[in-house]
């Protein structure tokens, strides 16, 4: 009798003498799938050869399993038999206590075939499991203050009167009494910054514009980046038929809801945080670890939800920043579609392309054919008081070397073209741009 094949819950061993490789099977298949089974007396190919089976035979697997595996588990052991009569032997396991070792050791299944786990394959195991990482990973700082957290869960109603209660109930310590990493990143001091970089063109050739958002709180961070680019949307009218037409740059509630996820389920535990690039044809958005372990594409998409960071889930949703509801990708999918996502083992990208071309990137383009026509001594001096701006002609001069007559000539021709614009007097204003 043949009983299928082999897979990723299912494996094949001739005899009870293969006793320890089906113990780390049965470890393996359970860290990919949570479930796992394991049969003794079938060939590889499932067709089933028979197996001795004595008195103490399902007694000596059920103790190899407990002694074995770890965290334990509580198999269904069964003797079965073939319509010929021959007897084999089941176990069937389910789990979701992953990470499970086998004999101190970690595998992961792939395919029919049983891998040691790697460094990343664990970390997304713990990830997905009970562990916290950034939660229970000791903060490299203990000097924390969080006065800005503070200020916004009371905007939101929450009544804080005592700061070490509040900071217990917040999960903002390990399990040693010291501030954790999730403390780090929500913390006053929070050296995390956060970047929203936009580039000339449609690559990263040349950068036109680089903002940073850190040094606060991860939250203020976030929101301060949404803020900033919710400025650079824009509305294109178009009153040319019989009614008016409004198309938006961008869908903002796909990016909000691509952005906050990025923050939240981002691999916090290396500190990288995620990003946002604008190109002039669209915007990409990228967090950083890949999708949790266990959670395949299809179920991504669909919304099914395995957060990372349970305790910051936590705190974002106090804030109101998400609802739980797994609601987030598939607004996403139906705003674009499934093609905006890029995802990788180690980050996911969402990339939402812009219905038209926005003014700033037209600005931007007419600013560089400006400087396109300027002569040598005019990109000097430009390029001089971009990085100067309180600069005035005579420092110009003294710097580059050129006759103050020169530098105020140039500068005259810079402001005529329109690259530059005085703010304020002559000593204590400043270069606009």
């Amino acid at each position: 009798m043949n009983i299928g094949k082999e897979s990723e819950v299912v494996e094949y061993k001739k005899t009870t003498a293969e006793l320890k490789e089906g113990i780390i099977s049965l470890a393996s298949m359970l860290n990919k799938s949570g479930k796992a089974t394991l049969y003794f007396g079938v060939r590889n190919d499932g067709e089933v050869v028979g197996q001795q089976i004595g008195e103490d035979t399902t007694r000596k697997i059920s103790e190899a399993i407990a002694n074995s595996i770890e965290p334990a588990i509580i198999p269904s052991i069964s003797e079965e038999h073939d319509p010929s009569g021959l007897s084999y032997i089941r176990i069937e396991a389910q789990g979701s206590d992953a990470p499970y070792s086998a004999y101190g050791l970690y595998y992961v299944r792939s395919a029919d075939q049983d891998k040691k786990a790697t460094r990343e394959s664990l970390r997304k195991m713990f990830s997905g499991s009970s562990f916290d990482f950034i939660r229970e990973t000791e903060a490299t700082r203990q000097d924390l203050h969080f006065s800005q957290l503070i200020s916004l869960l009371t905007s939101k109603g929450f009544h804080i009167s005592n700061q070490s209660t509040f900071i217990r109930n917040e999960k903002l310590l390990t399990d040693d009494g010291k501030f954790n990493q999730m403390a780090e990143l929500l913390s006053d001091e929070s050296d995390v910054s956060i970047k929203v970089v936009r580039f000339s063109g449609t690559n990263k050739t040349a950068m036109s514009q680089r903002k940073e958002f850190g040094n606060r709180c991860l939250i203020l961070a976030m929101q301060q980046a949404m803020d900033y680019v919710e400025i650079l949307d824009e509305v294109n009218v178009d009153v040319s038929g019989a009614q008016r037409r409004e198309t938006p740059l961008f869908v903002f509630k796909a990016f909000r809801e691509a952005w906050i996820n990025a923050c939240l389920h981002n691999s916090w535990n290396e500190l990288t945080p995620p990003a946002i690039y604008l190109y002039s044809d669209r915007m990409e958005i990228v967090s950083y670890g890949g999708l949790p372990f266990g959670l395949s594409e299809e179920e991504f998409y669909r919304g099914e939800s395995h957060p990372i960071n349970k305790a910051l889930q936590t705190i974002f949703t106090q804030l109101d920043y998400t609802e739980q509801t797994g609601h987030g990708v598939p607004s996403i999918i139906e705003a674009y579609s499934k093609e905006v996502f890029r995802i990788s083992d180690h980050f996911i990208s969402v990339t939402l392309p812009f219905a038209f071309k926005p003014e700033w990137v037209i600005a931007g383009e007419e600013e560089e054919q400006k400087e396109a026509l300027l002569n040598k001594t005019q990109k000097l001096v430009f390029e001089y008081i971009k990085k100067n701006p309180d600069a005035v002609a005579e420092s110009i001069s003294k710097e580059l070397g050129i006759g103050i007559a020169t530098v105020n000539r140039n500068i005259g021709s810079l402001k005529k073209a329109g690259l530059i614009k005085r703010v304020g007097s002559r000593k204590a204003g400043h270069w606009t741009f």
